[in-house]
């Protein structure tokens, strides 16, 4: 028996722009691991970007236009707009890479990456098992900690950066990493976010 008995519209849109996001944090491994082609491979998750925005638009419509709805309308909207944050960083550092002309990225600019793909595994995993609730304390309890991870691997990434720029050639480097770190970090933290949100329906349902 489902626990939101009201309007399920919400909870499929939900799952598509989760999947989208998704999608979306692949796009960005892959432009990592596989570093040519930049500028299709940004243009890519550009558009993946732009799916986004219409599915949080068709949400908000949504939202606008429901008189009762299966979630209250606050968190709707938060869960909405966390999910929008999250590909909208995603897309920001891939921007990034393609603007600064970087030569390949970091160790850490990968490692980040893929802290993000497996906390926006967990994003979709959690939304796609919100409408039951089915385990969906576990995945927002391993966003927190990768969110952890990133945190901790951007300080140290960026104080490196700091240590080490001397020459010109690595004080431009210092500019865009640090930039490319934070912007990681950032991303992280945006999935947190989400985490949050979705722990708050939890205990509001429950």
């Amino acid at each position: 028996m489902k626990l939101f008995p009201k309007d399920r519209k919400f909870f499929d849109l939900f799952r598509k722009d989760a999947a989208n996001l998704r999608e979306g944090a692949v796009a960005l491994q892959d432009l990592v691991d596989r570093f040519e082609d930049v500028e299709r491979k940004y243009e890519r998750i550009k558009r993946i970007e732009h799916q986004g925005d219409a599915i949080t638009y068709e949400l908000f419509s949504r939202l606008r236009d429901t008189f009762i709805t299966p979630l209250e309308r606050e968190d709707i909207h938060g869960l909405a707009s966390g999910l929008d944050d999250v590909l909208d960083c995603i897309e920001g550092v891939a921007s990034r890479m393609w603007i600064f002309k970087i030569d390949r990225p970091t160790p850490e600019v990968k490692a980040l990456v893929d802290i993000i793909a497996k906390a926006v595994e967990q994003i979709d995993e959690a939304v796609d098992n919100l409408e039951s609730l089915g385990h969906v304390h576990d995945f927002c309890q391993r966003i927190n900690v990768l969110e952890h991870e990133a945190d901790v691997i951007a300080r140290r990434a960026i104080g490196d950066l700091f240590a080490k720029a001397g020459t010109p050639e690595e004080i431009k480097d210092l500019i865009k990493f640090k930039e490319l770190y934070t912007r990681l970090e950032e991303t992280a933290d945006r999935c947190e976010d989400v985490a949050n949100v979705i722990e708050e329906i939890i205990v509001k349902s429950t």
